[in-house]
């Protein structure tokens, strides 16, 4: 009998490609790329020679040091921001155990975090501030890996964790304004980053099942939810958020005489019902693109409206609007510096008020290009994790 060669094993590489090979590779594998590279490096340094000279040389960065705490947490009192800590423990822990339980995306998520605040608890290691805010964000990057790790197979724990995400909202509202026991920290006090995250997380979270509702209600065979939906969405969709802040300023005191609610309560009605409504179009584009076959198999299974909604329409109509709804999400997160204009001083605002201080005149540069940063930082990260939800789900 006539022996066969036996099939030869193809081994996956093992070392991942060097600079120099991966630079030939993409940018200098042809003359005119290699031309396009070069004209890039020169443009590029045109365009950042002076910013990059006044960035390093001329410019005065001891005004972001002096202020971090207030762009942080504003005028929260400096002997409570402890709470501020526990509710990113908190935070960290669930995205820990989370991405140890679920992995994939989570995961992605949770080293990407992990890794960035690694970075900048390293450098405000170095800052001359309290030991606990210095070393604070070292010690929740700490958690996240710990958490992560005990995480590891523990599938009993799904239900647990799912319930401490949704209980995540209350739990930081309470810890962040006081309870029993605890001194009050009036809604006023709060500012910087922390009221901007409150204001973007919420606005998100809840404007997206709000949106949903009214996409579905404004395709609905009913006249009466149909005509109410549109209406709702053609007329926030016709006025600029500024002016439904005013109004959820201004109007909901004298619609609701008998309630007090919170200034930043009243806010966040008002940015979550502008977003909902350019969410409602952004899913009802969705929704649109999926063949009627779709609607008429799901009934011929016996499925009824909510089951084929959920189970079957939904999922794809979501998929195929993943980045217009990101989208939607940055320019939400971007938009809460318009509080500004009702008396809460988010991270711009509070980029005013530093700039405002004698101590700082002239620094609006460095202060407004410290805030600028800090939004491009968490719109690439809302970017970025869309690109691998994508991935993940084979759109595109």
């Amino acid at each position: 009998m006539e022996e066969r060669a036996p099939n030869p094993v193809i081994k996956p590489p093992t070392e991942s490609k060097g600079i120099l090979r991966w630079l030939k590779e993409n940018l200098f594998n042809t003359w005119y790329n290699a031309l396009f590279t070069l004209l890039a490096i020169v443009f590029l340094y045109v365009a950042f020679k002076g910013i990059l000279t006044w960035a390093f040389t001329e410019a005065n960065w001891g005004v972001i040091p002096a202020n971090l705490q207030i762009f942080l947490v504003g005028a929260y009192p400096r002997e409570e921001i402890w709470r501020v800590w526990i509710v990113i423990y908190t935070l960290g822990l669930l995205l820990g155990l989370s991405s140890g339980i679920w992995g994939g995306l989570a995961l992605r998520l949770a080293l990407v975090i992990g890794a960035v605040g690694g970075g900048v608890g390293i450098i405000l290691a170095f800052f001359p501030t309290a030991f606990f805010n210095r070393f604070g964000l070292l010690g929740g990057v700490a958690l996240l890996a710990v958490s992560l790790f005990l995480g590891r197979g523990r599938q009993r724990l799904r239900p647990w964790v799912l319930g401490g995400w949704l209980l995540s909202f209350p739990w930081t509202m309470i810890w962040l304004h006081g309870f029993a026991g605890l001194p009050t920290v009036l809604t006023s006090n709060w500012g910087g980053l922390l009221l901007t995250l409150i204001l973007a997380a919420v606005g998100i979270v809840v404007s997206f099942p709000l949106g949903v509702l009214l996409a579905l209600g404004r395709r609905s065979n009913l006249p009466a939810i149909k005509w109410v939906s549109t209406a709702y969405i053609e007329t926030v969709r016709g006025v600029p958020l500024v002016t439904i802040l005013f109004m959820a300023q201004i109007m909901v005191p004298i619609f609701l005489p008998d309630f007090r609610i919170d200034k930043i309560l009243r806010a966040m009605l008002g940015i979550t019902l502008f977003s909902a409504a350019y969410m409602a179009e952004n899913v009802r584009g969705g929704l649109q693109a999926i063949p009627k076959g779709q609607h008429e198999a799901a009934h011929a299974l016996g499925l009824n409206y909510p089951l084929t909604m959920l189970l079957i329409i939904l999922p794809q109509a979501l998929r195929s609007v993943i980045p217009a709804i990101v989208g939607q999400f940055i320019s939400l997160f971007k938009d809460t510096s318009l509080v500004t204009v009702i008396g809460l001083l988010d991270l711009l605002g509070i980029a005013k008020t530093v700039i405002a201080n004698p101590d700082w005149l002239g620094l609006q540069a460095e202060v407004y290009l410290f805030a600028a940063v800090i939004y491009f930082v968490f719109s690439y990260f809302m970017s970025y994790i869309s690109q691998k939800i994508e991935d993940a789900l084979g759109v595109g």
